[in-house]
This record gives structure tokens, C-alpha cells and sequence, in this order.
């Protein structure tokens, strides 16, 4: 999964991406509401965690021009301000969920994964096929029964793969969804880590590489 996180706290924001990688997401960073309109405008996001008092465009404006673009990410909104107006008029503007500061960082977590499975096709909260179970909530897989420890980068790599639902997905989208925007689009790294998560995936295969096309599990 995607998410953008746009926070104009430095300390914070860096904070919020760096536990959302560790709960195996790909996460980039804004610091002002240009900042987030630009890199949404290059990049395909899945969630927007988005601060409302913003400087340069503030968040409110952010989410009206994300909204009426049609921007697909699912959208979340931060604020110090936790009042039931400021609750409703957050969700009016069009953001999809509200979370007032100071918040428990699992409980943003379990938001954006939530908001993640709404984004594109609704998806179930566990992920399985083919003998192969992965619980993003729990940063659990199994296969066959049989736990799997994996890396963050293969756990969100098998993520893709198995909320492709059987389809093709191709080193593109796996570089777009499981690596954020400072990965070198020539690196073999998607070759790399498909062959070490096979490895640990065991036999038989499960992963299928469809030549000039992608992998599919």
C-alpha cells in the first residue's frame, strides 16, 4: 500500500512515515499542501494522511482540488482541533476519516489500513490464496499453516500480489505500491525480492512469472 503523509511538523511527520514503514507501507512525506498536491500529481496514492493547518495550501483546499480532481486515495484527516464541528466539517470538505491530535499511533494505523482496503476494489482485512494467508493487522503469513518470516519489503510485495486477487501485476505497479518515491525505477529490486520471498514461500511455487508481463500469484 501507498500513503502519502503530509504534516507540517517535521519531527512528527518523519515519525508517522517512519511507523508506517515499519508496518511494511510505502510512505513519502510532505511538509506543506503545494508539496502534496505536487507529488499526488506524479504519484498513484492509496491513503493521504493529511495535517488540516498546512502552510503554502491549506489541507482544507488540499482535499477540495483532491475531490475534484477525483483523486482516488482514500483520505484521513489530522487535527488539533477535536470538536464535533471541526469532526463534521472535515468530513464534509470530503475526507473519508478524521483523527484529532495527540492520537495513539496504533490507532492510525488500524485507520489507514482500514481506509487502504477501501481504496480501488474493497478487499477482505486477510488476504488468502493458494495455501498462502497474510494479516496485515497482525504483520502475519502463513503458508499452508506454516508461519513465514518475512522482511517489510516482501511482506508488502506479497500484499500486492495477493490484492491482485490472481491478476498480473507488473514490476511497475510493484515498485509503485511496495517502494516509495526515492527507489531507482531501473533497480532489479523487485527481481531480488521476488526471489527471496519465493524462497521463504517454499514449495510448490506459488508466484508465477509471467514473462514481458509480471508475476502473479
Amino acid at each position: 500500500m501507498r500513503v502519502l503523509v503530509v504534516e507540517d511538523e517535521r519531527v512528527l511527520a518523519d515519525a508517522i512515515a517512519t511507523g508506517l514503514r515499519r508496518d511494511a507501507l510505502a510512505v513519502d512525506v510532505a511538509y506543506d499542501g503545494a508539496g502534496a498536491l505536487e507529488r499526488a500529481g506524479v504519484n498513484d496514492y492509496d491513503v493521504i494522511v493529511l495535517d488540516r493547518d498546512l502552510p503554502r495550501v491549506h489541507g482544507d483546499e488540499v482535499c477540495r482540488r483532491l475531490i475534484t480532481d477525483r483523486y482516488p486515495a482514500r483520505i484521513i484527516m489530522l487535527t488539533a482541533a477535536g470538536e464535533l464541528e471541526d469532526r463534521v466539517e472535515g468530513l464534509t470538505i470530503g475526507a473519508d476519516d478524521y483523527l484529532a491530535k495527540p492520537f495513539a499511533f496504533t490507532e492510525l494505523i488500524a485507520r489507514v489500513r482500514a481506509l487502504g482496503r477501501r481504496a480501488g476494489a474493497p478487499r477482505p482485512p486477510v488476504l488468502e490464496r493458494s495455501g498462502v494467508r497474510l494479516d496485515p493487522a497482525r504483520r502475519e503469513v502463513l503458508r499452508d499453516g506454516r508461519p513465514v518470516e518475512l522482511t517489510r519489503k516482501e511482506f508488502a510485495v506479497l500484499e500486492v500480489l495477493l490484492g491482485a486477487d490472481g491478476a498480473v501485476v507488473s514490476s511497475e505497479q510493484l515498485l509503485e505500491k511496495a517502494w516509495d518515491e526515492h527507489i531507482d525505477p531501473f533497480t532489479n529490486v523487485v527481481r531480488v525480492t521476488m526471489m527471496t520471498l519465493r524462497k521463504k514461500l517454499g514449495d510448490p511455487p506459488v508466484i508465477e512469472t509471467v514473462p514481458g508481463v509480471g508475476y502473479r500469484l
